[in-house]
């Protein structure tokens, strides 16, 4: 059964895919249960039904009317599946459930079993509700998250100030966001100081403090004070349309646990189907002592178990509802299929720079060699760097404070050397050791556990620097607890220098580390690790220099990469802060989540195998054939509610 034919053939098992109209349609904006659910005819009908239902249970059996009370109340009740049964089997599905249902209590009528033809259908529909409420109360949880969706712009023109679409505020535009507003746009603070709240973004409850000149992320919340922002993107690009878009389409890469489900029903249900009219007409046929009446009624039962919505629905729901957990921990899985795999990780590589480092760099100190000053030294370096957007770069940019002068600047980015710059007359090098000694220029290794740059001009050696990076705060703790949680093998790579690289790797407990490495060779060295690890391999980077690594592991994780387009584009799942302890949360979420799919399908197959069994041997009744139904579904339906809320 596929996603279109479920949403159409099962009125039950609709809700799973029905998110992304959901939240564009606002049908739970005001609350858990759709806006005028008890005003509906269909909710009038089946109150109505009901209570005919009760009145006829209550008449003597002689009664000339009892049977039309039953008729009137079962089509009040059920009538509507009955109806979409018909239009299913025009549409050629014939085994969807309410051609189950409509069967078994049809079946349940024609042998005189009036009351518990009308029980099987108001228990079903009362399932149905309850179902819904389940349903809608999980994805109302995700929509309060992902309401962060601005409504309007306040846009500075020159006729003052307009509330207008953030569609249609242009790049460069200056907008005013005042307290508790949204901020509709990327872009960069040009007047005023306040606090954010970007809890929907990062999942970190503390507001972040904010001022002139700082950017801020769409999505967030203006707590104080007013901010006029001048926009970088427009809202298409902007980091809560992209944050939207992952989370409403991620439902549409499925796990292949929930591939093996929705194959399981298409072959399942017939099954069953085939397996009561035998049930039904066998043992008669075989038997002379065996009654027709009372196997068709344990046909029947075997009709109402055999409905598979426990699985159909719960099982997207849970992969649905851990990926709506995660985004609560600002950790965006693009995906079930990516869910699933973080369950099945052995092995974690990581970048160094920006990932398990600050990525904040610093000119801790300037050697110059004989002949030169470390201010000389300093300036070829900054104007050697001055077009490069590398975060080295713009330390060095930094550490040059006086204005810089520029003739007949000539640039080359050299990826994973340097820079080759020609300025005026002087051709200048500003990178690794390798860049130097490529090009004919020999120069000792520095013992340094930091970065080390050196600066050549036209074919000697001026001096080099040297640039702090200091270790993230939470790396340490978010390493142990990989360790804790079984994971095999913990790698870093990274085109730093070894001195540095063993630094940082022994500083964490990271016993693996490969340095010196280009683009190309960190892809070589990833694909050498996975072949050699039996499990999934994450690979954790910042997302900018690493798309090539990201986009080949099996799973690629982008840390603080909400804002930068590499990330989203090449990563499998994105942590919208910079906090590499929730590496281990999206290990953790995923295992748990695994965990409540298994606990629904292992309950629902044995509740529903024991219950077919019982009513082959006419031991079960109908009763027991609702509870297996209805009672199954709705229980695994709120324990795969559960996974919105899982610690980790």
């Amino acid at each position: 059964m596929s996603a279109h034919e479920a949403k159409e053939c099962c009125t039950r098992c609709a809700p799973q895919y029905a998110y992304e109209e959901e939240h564009h349609h606002h049908e739970h904006e005001h609350g858990h249960i759709p806006e005028g659910f008890f005003t509906t005819p269909h909710f009038i009908g089946f109150v109505i039904g009901s209570f005919l239902f009760l009145g006829a249970t209550l008449m003597d059996n002689a009664h000339p009317l009892r049977l039309w009370v039953f008729v009137s109340a079962y089509a009040l009740i059920g009538g509507e599946i009955l109806f979409l049964a018909v239009k299913n089997i025009f549409k050629g599905h014939l085994f969807d459930e309410n051609f189950l249902m409509s069967l078994a209590t049809v079946g349940a009528f024609s042998i005189g079993e009036y009351p518990e033809g009308v029980a099987v259908m108001f228990f079903y529909r009362m399932g149905e509700f309850f179902q819904d409420l389940a349903v809608a109360r999980s994805k109302h949880s995700i929509g309060e998250l992902m309401d962060i969706r601005p409504d309007f712009a306040m846009l500075i023109s020159s006729d003052g100030e307009q509330k207008v679409s953030p569609e249609l505020v242009e790049i460069g535009a200056h907008i005013v966001v005042r307290a508790g507003e949204k901020i509709p746009l990327d872009g960069l603070i040009m007047e005023g100081q306040s606090s954010l709240d970007t809890s929907a973004l990062s999942g970190e409850s503390l507001p972040k403090e904010v001022k002139t000149g700082d950017e801020v992320l769409s999505g967030s919340i203006n707590l104080r004070g007013v901010l006029v922002v001048k926009t970088q993107k427009c809202f298409a690009d902007s980091t809560v349309s992209k944050i939207l878009d992952l989370v409403q389409n991620a439902s549409a890469k499925k796990a292949k646990t929930e591939q093996f489900i929705t194959t399981f029903a298409r072959y399942y249900t017939p099954f069953v189907v085939v397996s009561a009219a035998l049930l039904a007409f066998l043992p008669p046929l075989l038997f002379e002592e065996a009654l027709l009446s009372e196997w068709f009624k344990r046909a029947l039962v075997f009709l109402v178990v055999s409905c598979p919505c426990a699985l159909v629905v719960s099982i997207p729901l849970s992969f649905f509802g851990g990926i709506g957990g995660a985004s609560k921990k600002g950790i965006l899985v693009k995906g079930g299929n990516f869910l699933e795999a973080l369950n099945r990780v052995e092995t974690v590589v990581f970048d160094k720079t920006g990932t398990l480092t600050q990525g904040h760099f610093d000119v801790a100190h300037v050697e110059a060699y004989e002949g030169y000053e470390a201010q000389e030294v300093l300036r070829w370096c900054a104007l050697a760097e001055f077009y490069s957007n590398h975060p080295i770069a713009h330390s060095i940019k930094r550490a040059y404070k006086e204005p810089l002068v520029l003739d007949g600047v000539m640039h080359e980015e050299l990826v994973g050397y340097g820079v080759s710059v020609r300025v005026g007359e002087s051709m200048v090098l500003v990178g690794n050791q390798k860049l130097l000694r490529e090009r004919g220029i020999e120069v000792s290794i520095v013992p340094s556990s930091h970065t080390v740059v050196y600066v050549a001009r036209d074919g000697e050696a001026l001096g080099h620097l040297i640039i702090e990076d200091s270790i993230k705060e939470d790396a340490k703790d978010a390493i142990q607890k990989l360790y804790a949680l079984g994971i095999k093998r913990v790698v870093m790579l990274t085109g730093d220098n070894e001195n540095s690289a063993q630094n940082v790797a022994q500083s964490l407990g990271i016993r693996e580390v490969f340095a010196g490495l280009l683009p190309y060779q960190k892809v070589e060295k990833l694909e050498s690790i996975m072949a050699s690890s039996k499990g999934k391999t994450i690979f954790v980077g910042d997302g900018i220099n690493d798309a090539p690594v990201l986009a080949r592991a099996d799973i690629g994780i982008a840390m603080g990469g909400v804002g930068s387009d590499a990330a989203i584009e090449a990563s499998d799942v994105v942590i919208m802060n910079d906090e590499i302890s929730k590496v281990a949360t999206a290990i953790s979420v995923a295992r748990q989540t695994h965990a409540i799919v298994w606990q629904n399908i292992i309950f629902a197959l044995g509740v529903k195998g024991v219950i077919l069994i019982l009513g082959a041997l006419g031991i079960a009744g109908m009763w027991e054939a609702v509870f297996g139904d209805v009672g199954v579904a709705l229980i695994a339906v709120l324990n795969a509610s559960r996974v919105l809320h899982v610690k980790a």
